[in-house]
């Protein structure tokens, strides 16, 4: 089954905007796991707007599924990924200044910077991800980096899946094979929803991981966490 790995980016921002501990970043990550989640993703930006350093090192200690720390790879980024060794390392090519991750690599021009990063993170036994579209040259060159695996940048999917499911996964469709033939593993996020992502797991059966952060944390505000992660798991069944 595709693994669910529930972004708390959105916990640590409520909790910023008043200080304190509340909502309580660590106890939503033991949660999300007690209540089915096979992963917990973290982007701990520079400017810490929302997972901070101290948060990283705290969620290292407890979380016991797959932990996925996201981001742009300078200096502080590496620096965390050799000390805190996750699960995995997911590069996502946004600078600290842009609100959240809205496009992907161009894996042509950042090759040998890509390749770089991406050996220096699997020597240390971290398994490594690129944040991509759906356009196949940037596949391919993922590919020539070395990387495990693609992560495909799903908000043109979501976008677009209300005005035609079948057009708006086809792109993403084509996508997935061609990281397959090249024996790449894939992972999908950004705006998915539980609306869009039992199509989007349907149309692409061999999805490794989903990342889901907005939507999820939203719903839970209705819906109670362990419900909502529990529905995002039942979506995603084969």
């Amino acid at each position: 089954m595709t693994k669910l790995s529930v972004n708390i980016n959105k916990i640590a921002t409520i909790r910023n905007a008043r200080g304190g501990d509340v909502p309580n970043v660590v106890q939503v990550a033991i949660d999300c796991e007690r209540y089915g989640a096979e992963g917990i993703t973290i982007h701990p930006r520079p400017d810490e707007r929302h997972i901070t350093t101290k948060d990283v090192d705290d969620l290292s200690k407890v979380v016991t599924t797959e932990f996925n720390i996201e981001g742009y790879p300078d200096e502080r980024y590496m620096a965390m990924i050799e000390n805190y060794r996750p699960a995995q390392a997911t590069l996502v090519p946004d600078p600290p200044h842009v609100l959240t991750s809205n496009a992907g690599w161009d894996t042509k021009t950042h090759l040998e910077l890509l390749k770089s990063l991406v050996a220096q993170i699997k020597s240390w036994g971290v398994r490594t991800s690129i944040f991509v579209d759906t356009n196949l040259e940037n596949i391919e060159y993922a590919a020539k980096t070395g990387v495990d695996r693609i992560e495909l940048y799903t908000g043109p999917y979501a976008e677009d899946y209300s005005k035609d499911p079948t057009a708006a996964v086809a792109p993403f469709v084509l996508a997935a094979n061609r990281a397959l033939e090249l024996g790449l593993e894939i992972n999908a996020g950004h705006d998915l929803s539980q609306e869009n992502l039992r199509f989007f797991k349907q149309s692409i059966p061999q999805l490794a991981e989903v990342s889901i952060g907005h939507a999820l944390i939203s719903d839970a505000l209705y819906l109670g966490l362990e419900n909502t992660v529990q529905r995002y798991n039942y979506l995603l069944r084969d």
